[in-house]
């Protein structure tokens, strides 16, 4: 009896080749910084050929800007879920999105870091995309808040910056 695997489409293993690429960078880029890593750890650690990652990205720094975005996208996505779920009070909602941001991170240390720490300092590019997500986050809490008349105009950025300082201190410390 012979067994046969099933037939993967490209899409799939192109897709598939591409998020080993973005976690290969997370992971590299957390642990040594995106300075120190090379398109050959990156290769190596996605277990990919150079074609195939040029083949897909411009070079190393679109794939960490893909690989940051991606993973902000990611990010929001769940908190906003979270609010969603918690109801009409927006404080439930504040602290919905506050614990799923916070699970996120937990669960994801290696992109968490890539995103909250390095982002940050590793290009003029990436720190724009960072502060823009930055700027998502902000958004979504006015957003969940639209009732605020009482609150100072800067209330959700004091919010979120605080939040992410707190959250990038805590990275650091590992």
């Amino acid at each position: 009896m012979s067994s046969t695997r099933p037939e993967l489409s490209r899409e799939f293993v192109a897709g598939h080749k591409r998020r080993r690429m973005m976690d290969a960078i997370a992971g590299l880029t957390a642990e040594q910084g995106y300075e120190a890593t090379k398109i050959a750890d990156i290769v190596r650690r996605a277990a990919v050929a150079r074609k195939t990652l040029y083949d897909n990205f411009d070079g190393k720094e679109d794939l960490f800007l893909s690989a940051v975005s991606a993973t902000m996208t990611e990010m929001r996505v769940v908190v906003e879920e979270a609010c969603e779920r918690s109801g009409d009070d927006p404080a439930d909602g504040i602290v919905a999105g506050l614990e799923a941001l916070l699970d996120f991170v937990a669960e994801n240390p290696l992109a968490s870091r890539m995103c909250m720490v390095e982002a940050i300092s590793a290009t003029p590019n990436s720190a724009r995309l960072y502060d823009a997500s930055v700027h998502d986050f902000v958004e979504l809490l006015q957003k969940s808040a639209p009732d605020r008349a009482d609150l100072p105009d800067t209330i959700e950025e004091s919010l979120v910056g605080g939040v992410a300082w707190i959250l990038q201190l805590q990275i650091r410390k590992g």
